[in-house]
């Protein structure tokens, strides 16, 4: 699907959906818990689709009612082989493999779009040493065996995702567990997501040093009615478009939530854009925007938004820490620069990171541009024809339903003028 962005401005109010992040860890602790859990999620992604579908593969029940969404946990000692297909989705792979491996299921992993080619083989080589068989190191993977109880180390600077999917493993496990990591973690935030969804179904974790410690023996325990949080990830695509021109209010966003994408706030105000919190209210007002430098290392999901902000500041914007944008569903350092180039921006792309310099003059003409597959990429660019003025063709627009499905929907709210071709 391709999709025009005309020249015009947003202004106004947007209620934002429910995390994606919180979300998958919100149906993977329901379906782990030993009662049923009713949820409530507002807007439902294709990513949220995955997990669903291969948690409901394992044995879950997942039932959407008028009420919310009720999981019906995964059933002990179910045996056969299952096969759980990932879509495109990073998060439900990685969380559902080491999960898999301590339930003792004979499982068949499979994925789409450029998920076979994102690094699990660290986790893998983890999962072998403790019990289990892997097929291959990439996708499709047969897992076969018990996962035990020990101690598992990997990097802290590949994928947060890893670590999740351990500490939601190893409680279920006789054995307790200790998570060493080698490296600096990066993303904490989203780790920080997890230990709290943990903590809310009953499972204690303790942290260390350079690591996590977890009991094994635990037992998930339901609240039995649970809301996903705002996204701040998502929310920040209008916060960003409120900055560079007009003002722009989200609700439904934490300010005291773990989601290390609410970095947004400060980092907008390095820019220099006026911000405003109320409750569970945000407002984010244009200012003369000026160039700042970036540590993208804990927040690498905001780094294609703020390249759109650093294209609409004055003089040089430098994000840096951003190497693992390369492996991502696209090179996202690659396509940004790709796609702000075609736009009139200037960019100097780094294997660590990208600079922007900003004060750009835009082409008059309809430009079209290839958003790689990527939502992210897709929702980047359509603030920044907006909020930079340019007439453009987004193509492979569709891509937006793996996150954010309602985007256009709340875009064209807000004043944008968005059609289908």
């Amino acid at each position: 699907m391709n999709i025009k962005i005309s020249k015009g401005s947003l202004n106004g109010r947007v209620r934002i959906v429910s995390s994606k992040s919180d979300g998958h860890r919100a149906l993977l602790a329901a379906a782990l818990a030993e009662e049923e859990t009713l949820l409530f999620i507002e807007g439902w992604s294709a990513d949220m689709e995955a997990t669903a579908r291969c948690l409901t593969a394992l044995g879950a029940d997942i039932t959407k009612e008028p009420s919310g969404i009720l999981i019906t946990p995964i059933p002990r000692g179910k045996t056969g082989e299952s096969i759980l297909d990932c879509g495109e989705s990073g998060s439900t792979l990685r969380f559902l493999l080491p999960v898999a491996g301590a339930l003792g299921r004979h499982a068949l992993f499979e994925g789409g779009g450029r998920l076979p080619e994102r690094p699990i083989e660290v986790l893998l080589e983890q999962m072998e040493q403790h019990g289990c068989y892997v097929s291959d190191k990439k996708l499709p993977v047969e897992l076969e065996g018990q996962l035990q109880s020990g101690t598992y180390t990997l990097p802290g600077n590949i994928s947060s995702q890893f670590i999740t999917g351990l500490l939601f493993a190893l409680p279920l496990l006789e054995g307790d567990s200790q998570i060493i990591l080698t490296t600096p973690l990066e993303s904490k935030g989203y780790i920080d997501m997890t230990l709290k969804m943990l903590k809310t179904f009953g499972i204690v974790v303790e942290e260390m040093e350079a690591g996590y410690k977890i009991g094994g023996g635990q037992t998930y325990r339901s609240p039995r009615m649970l809301a996903a949080e705002g996204d701040w990830s998502n929310g920040a695509f209008w916060l960003t478009a409120g900055a560079i021109r007009g003002s722009i209010t989200c609700q439904g966003l934490d300010i005291h939530s773990p989601q290390g994408d609410k970095a947004i706030l400060p980092i907008l105000e390095a820019f220099g854009a006026e911000t405003k919190v109320v409750a569970n209210e945000v407002t984010v007002t244009a200012k003369e925007l000026k160039g700042c430098r970036i540590d993208a290392a804990q927040i690498p999901d905001l780094v294609p938004i703020l390249c759109v902000a650093a294209a609409a500041a004055e003089g040089r914007t430098e994000i840096y820490h951003a190497g693992r944008l390369r492996i991502k569903e696209s090179d996202r350092l690659a396509a940004m620069a790709d796609c702000l180039q075609k736009i009139g921006v200037k960019v100097e792309e780094q294997p660590e990171g990208i600079i922007i310099t900003g004060g750009c003059r835009v082409p008059e003409n309809e430009v079209r541009i290839r958003t790689y597959g990527d939502h992210r990429i897709v929702m980047a660019m359509a603030i920044a024809a907006v909020s930079l003025g340019v007439d453009l063709v987004l193509e492979g627009a569709e891509a937006v339903e793996k996150s954010y499905p309602s985007f256009f929907a709340e875009f064209t709210k807000l004043g944008g003028v968005a059609d289908v071709l």
